[in-house]
This record gives structure tokens, sequence and C-alpha cells, in this order.
């Protein structure tokens, strides 16, 4: 084995889905906004969350090919109505998801919505975002061994759950929408570049 010219990679601990969305910048009455999905209470992952359009890899395609088609299923547009600006940084969540964000404009109108994904639509005027501050709080994370793990291998006493750490939550409130967790992450990330090239 040659060591010292390995290759890097990474070893991945955890099982983290591999996704994509779209942050899709659409056009209401001349003004910009951001376009997001109240999340189908039928789902099993995050059912009733507020989200971006997106979804799990598949295959061999590229994260950019993944939000495009998630969009495309889960919205009822076409291809030719979304165009791709660029990525924002990739989010390694510590809920067990890795996400890459690709900000977009889409052209057309929402069509025929994924039922079985999305409740609702809605839109938030981008100078709205710009010009209010979002909550920040915390959440922990906590981690608890599962039914198979051996206890008696545990060097401290059996408990339910051990908080490990904690992490910033963004809260944007828009009239009946509160915006969090990995989206109000995402939207914070993305305002703090548009903020940034001012």
């Amino acid at each position: 084995m040659e060591w010292k010219n390995r290759p890097v990679g990474a070893a991945e601990f955890l099982h983290t889905r591999k996704s994509a969305v779209l942050v899709p910048i659409v056009k209401v009455k001349g003004e910009e906004c951001l376009l997001y999905e109240l999340r189908s209470s039928k789902l099993k992952w995050q059912p009733g969350d507020i989200s971006f359009p997106g979804g799990g890899r598949e295959g061999e395609e590229s994260f950019e090919e993944t939000a495009v088609r998630e969009t495309m299923e889960e919205l009822g547009v076409s291809r030719n109505s979304i165009s791709i600006l660029g990525p924002l940084d990739y989010v390694v969540s510590p809920i067990g998801v890795t996400v890459h964000p690709f900000v977009g404009t889409l052209s057309e109108k929402p069509g025929k919505l994924s039922v079985n994904e999305v409740a609702e639509l809605f839109t938030v005027p981008l100078e709205w975002l710009l010009s209010h501050e979002p909550e920040r709080a915390t959440v922990e994370v906590a981690t608890r061994p599962g039914e198979d793990f051996p206890k008696e291998i545990m060097a401290r006493p059996y408990s339910d759950w051990w908080k490990r750490s904690t992490y910033d939550s963004w809260i944007y409130r828009y009239g009946k929408y509160n915006i969090w967790g990995l989206t109000g992450f995402i939207t914070h990330e993305f305002l703090e570049r548009i903020k940034n090239d001012k």
C-alpha cells in the first residue's frame, strides 16, 4: 500500500443523504422574490416544513442536474424555464443530509404541483428578506445508543439522550410562514452573499 501519495477523500462516519435544492428567484408583479414550498403533511421526512424545491441525487447525475430535475418534478415546469446562476456553498447538516444549493431564476409559472410532496407555494420579496434581520435561536443536537448497541461496553452509565453540540438556526417570519432549519440557513447564506457583493 502506497500511503504517502494516497489521494484523500471523505470517510463518512455518518450516513448522510446527498441532495440538492434550487433557490428560485421569480418575478411577481415586476418584483424579485424567492419561491418556497410548504411540504406535504404526507411526507415521512420533515412533513409540513418549508423548503426549496429539491431532493436526493439519483445515479451519477450532478448536483445541479438533481436540483433542476427535482424542481421540474415538484413544480411542473419545463427545463427551459430554469436558468442556473451558480452554486452556493454546500451544507453538511447535523440532521443527516448534505445539501448542494443552486441559485437560479424561474421564468415559467408553476404548473401541476407534485401533490405528494408539495402542499402549497408562496413567495417572499427579496427586498423584504434583505431588510428584515432574522431571529437567531439555538438548536441542540443529541445522540442515544440504538437498540442493538451493547450497553456493557460503555465507560459511563447508559442514559437516554446525550447532548453533543448546538448550532444556530436563522428564523424568518413572513406572515403565517416560518422559514427556519436548513431552508432558513440557506436563505441566510444567499442573502449574505448578496449583501457582501454590494
